[in-house]
């Protein structure tokens, strides 16, 4: 009885920790969205599952926080600006098909 009960609790904690890992985000999001409308705290499941807690919570990830608009970028120009340091600069990766 004792050895069930012992291996269950290590499937638990092993299934647990692939989640935690290995999921995609969207998955691991969606997750701490359910846990949360069941009464877990949303940050310590967030923290948990290595997202962020939900929109508004300061992470600046999607962009949705911010007061002021991000300046476009000019036109025609191949060098990426220095003055917008939030956005990562383009970068484009080229594939070769090899038949």
């Amino acid at each position: 009885m004792w050895q069930q009960v012992i291996v269950a609790v290590i499937v638990v904690a092993a299934l647990v920790h692939f989640c935690t890992k290995y999921l995609p985000v969207a998955l691991r999001k969606r997750i701490v969205y359910l846990l949360s409308q069941r009464g877990v705290d949303q940050q310590k499941a967030a923290r948990l599952f290595n997202t962020t807690s939900g929109c508004g919570d300061g992470c600046s990830s999607c962009g949705s926080c911010e007061t002021t608009p991000a300046a476009p970028a000019a036109e025609g120009s191949s060098a990426p600006s220095s003055t917008s340091s939030s956005a990562p600069p383009r970068r484009v990766i080229k594939l070769h098909v090899q038949r």
